[in-house]
């Protein structure tokens, strides 16, 4: 399994970006990223900003980390395109029809995070049937 490290998540996103911008070759995941990146453009300074690797993005800041941020946007899409866990696929299609692409992945993302808090404070794995729960309650209700 491939765990890359805060600086190489980071340096990810910001050669992909820079690549991007300039018209470079991308690789398929490069491309994915570009997307997720476009969809974000209150992200576009600290894509295009140096010390933006070595920022920390604090809680008390008040701004999402937003390597953080495309990261998940990469892991949900990733999780759809293989339907892990099982039935996940069939979860973010009913999101979609009610909310459209970007919002699903954003709910997915709440829902991703909860479980994980949660994984981390039991010393568990992550409970998927959970997971796939809270995905499910916000696409059947308002």
């Amino acid at each position: 399994m491939f765990n890359p490290s805060r600086e190489q998540v980071r340096q990810f996103f910001t050669d992909a970006w820079t690549r991007h911008k300039s018209g470079g070759v991308l690789t398929p995941l490069e491309t994915m990223a570009a997307r997720i990146m476009e969809q974000h453009p209150e992200y576009f300074s600290d894509l295009e900003d140096p010390q933006a690797q070595q920022r920390d993005y604090s809680v008390e800041e008040g701004r999402t980390n937003p390597f953080l941020h495309m990261s998940m946007h990469l892991a949900i899409q990733e999780q759809v395109s293989i339907d892990h866990p099982p039935g996940i696929r069939a979860a973010h299609a009913k999101l979609t029809a009610r909310i459209g692409p970007h919002e699903a992945e954003h709910i997915i993302m709440e829902a991703l995070g909860q479980v994980i808090w949660e994984a981390q404070r039991l010393g568990s794995p992550p409970d998927n049937e959970k997971y796939l729960d809270l995905i499910l309650r916000h696409a059947t209700h308002d």
